[in-house]
């Protein structure tokens, strides 16, 4: 469908209830969250896209920043004429979120974070090095191998990852736009240090303004962001509750999909 400018890829699911919006990391794809949409949308309309600049979605020449993503987000909603929804985000589509019900609070009813981007500025290493030399990620070549290993740091148990991902993604990786894409969103956000405090500091700094209950999801082994961050959402977000996964990286809703719908069904009633 078009969303303003943008073709984009999405899901649907379900056809009663209230609706849900699943946002999937940065440089991901709606791919993510396929063992949760079925489940979700026995009781839910449940939406999930690709962001702008991933999939299968259009990928223009921009400055991939959180703002620009959260506009998107909003012209995805008037779309589909949603004027509230609860949202549930992973990494980066964490942290639009948590921008979404910093500055929209009237439109969220129910919001969950899992491993969010924009607690804090720590993130993995390679992600810190891609981002201080943009030329490593132009030139480096890109091979299955490299698409297993990167798909291998999001989770714990690796053969929690499909193994049809791996070529999924890499044909993804090759299409084009996406890595001018994806060096955009990571320069854009991140630096040497980790992320930007620019990026980072107008969330962590109004995080007590979000009203609506907020779900915390974290795992213990997260490699990319580490689960100390996860505490920092549930002491400054007013209305929260938290749960970290055992044995599990930053994709929880691959890794244990009946536990993690199960808790996220309970706490969307």
């Amino acid at each position: 469908m078009q969303v303003g400018s943008i073709k984009t890829r999405y899901w649907s699911a379900g056809d009663r209830g209230d609706p849900v919006v699943l946002l999937h990391g940065g440089g991901s794809s709606i791919e993510v969250w396929i063992n949760n949409m079925q489940a979700l949308a026995q009781h839910h309309r449940v939406f999930a896209f690709d962001m702008v600049g991933t999939g299968l979605s259009d990928k223009p020449i921009v400055p991939y920043s959180l703002d620009y993503q959260l506009q998107f987000l909003n012209e995805f909603l008037d779309t589909f004429d949603i004027p509230q929804i609860s949202l549930i985000g992973n990494s980066m589509g964490g942290s639009i979120a948590l921008k979404f019900a910093i500055h929209s609070p009237e439109r969220v009813r129910k919001l969950g974070l899992v491993s969010s981007f924009g607690l804090g500025r720590e993130i993995d290493f390679s992600d810190r090095l891609l981002a201080s030399f943009p030329a490593i990620a132009k030139l480096m070549p890109v091979n299955r191998s490299v698409v297993r290993w990167v798909l291998n740091s999001c989770v714990y148990n690796l053969n929690s990852v499909p193994e049809e991902w791996i070529e999924l993604n890499f044909q993804r990786f090759n299409l084009p736009g996406q890595r001018k894409a994806l060096i955009s969103l990571l320069t854009t956000n991140l630096n040497w240090g980790g992320l930007r405090p620019e990026v980072f500091m107008p969330i962590v700094q109004q995080l007590d303004r979000i009203k609506a209950p907020t779900l915390v999801i974290w795992g213990k082994q997260d490699a990319i962001i580490p689960v100390a961050h996860a505490y920092v959402a549930a002491q400054k977000i007013p209305n929260s509750s938290l749960h970290i996964f055992e044995q599990c990286g930053h994709w929880a809703q691959v890794e244990h999909p009946e536990a993690f719908n199960s808790l996220v069904l309970e706490f969307l009633m």
